[in-house]
Formats: C-alpha cells, structure tokens, sequence
C-alpha cells in the first residue's frame, strides 16, 4: 500500500505573513517597520529629529516569538498607534495561527478559480482586498471572461481590447447583449 503524505497548510506559507513599514503619526518623523514570520514578530524603529540629543540615535528592533506578542500589551498598543487597529487585528489573527491562504494563493490558480465565478461574485470579491480588487480588476481575468463568451479572439478584437481594455469589451458587447435576450425571454413567456 502507498501512502501519500500531503504537505500541511502553514507549509505552503512563505516566510514572511506580513511586511508593512511607515512614518510614526504626527508629531513624530520616526520610521517603523514591521515584519511577521512564521515563527517571530519583528518591530524596528529609526529615530528622526531634528534635535541635537537625537542625533545619531541607532535604529532599534524588537523581535519575539508569536506567543511573546499576544502577551506583549504595550508593543500591541505602539503598532495600533503607528498602523491602526487594523493591522493589529490582522497580526493578532496571525500569532494565534489563522492564517488567509485563499489570499496568498499564486495568481494563474486565482485566475483558474475566477473563471468558474458569475460576473456578480467576482465583483464582490474585489471588493474584499486590494489584492482581489487588483486581479479580479485585471486584463487577464477580463480576456480570459470574453473568450468564455465567444469561441476565438480575433485580431481586431485583440486591437480594441488594447485601446479599450478587455473589461470595457465584455461589458459593451457581451454582457449587455446576454441580458437583453434574458429581457426578451421573461416578456415573451406567458
């Protein structure tokens, strides 16, 4: 008997869950970044002033395991100040193991994946991340819908797609001309 030993979800992570960087809120000119591993929490800081005892101030980093964060209250409430409670939220969800792997599957699988989706649920999903907006926003998803909707892409249809991109193609000849038939339909039948 062959045993096939599939690979755990967390192991298709890459390293890094989450990298983010800014200037401090105002007053402050510091600069911070911080970076989440599979494993650790990294906070580094650059001092920024124009004050003579600041000068020369080395930058700072802070790195701790998971665990260590979600105990760590005051690191907790500097990031919330410095990148909002949003991303706090999302590096609490992530130290504790909830992990978003629809968002971090490769893109040609995405693509795959929305071209199986209504044109109502894609637009939805771009909605939920700059991610999703960017490819369910793209000329791939788009190209890839039109040939859904017709059998061959023709070289004129390739030219105006290029002035006019493949979104604005699908809406302006297909999508309209399949809802007016469905209109046709419903006030036809009895």
């Amino acid at each position: 008997m062959v045993t096939i030993k599939r690979p755990n979800m967390a192991s298709l992570l890459d390293e890094i869950l989450l990298e983010t960087a800014g200037q401090g809120p105002p007053p402050s000119k510091d600069f911070y970044q911080f970076i989440i591993t599979q494993k650790e929490v990294i906070w580094r800081w650059w001092k920024i002033s124009v004050r003579t005892e600041f000068r020369g101030t080395p930058p700072g980093e802070i790195k701790m395991l998971h665990h260590d964060f979600l105990n760590d209250s005051k690191l907790q409430e500097q990031l919330a100040v410095v990148f909002g409670t949003r991303i706090l939220e999302y590096t609490l969800a992530l130290c504790q193991g909830h992990f978003d792997y629809l968002e971090r599957l490769p893109d040609r699988l995405l693509f795959k994946i929305l071209s199986y989706m209504s044109i109502q649920d894609i637009g939805h999903l771009s909605q939920t991340s700059k991610r999703f907006k960017k490819i369910c926003n793209s000329e791939e998803i788009w190209k890839q819908t039109v040939l859904g909707h017709c059998n061959m892409i023709t070289q004129d249809m390739e030219m105006l797609a290029k002035a006019m991109g493949w979104k604005n193609i699908f809406f302006k000849f297909y999508y309209k001309t399949e809802h007016e038939e469905e209109d046709k339909a419903n006030t036809a039948s009895p």
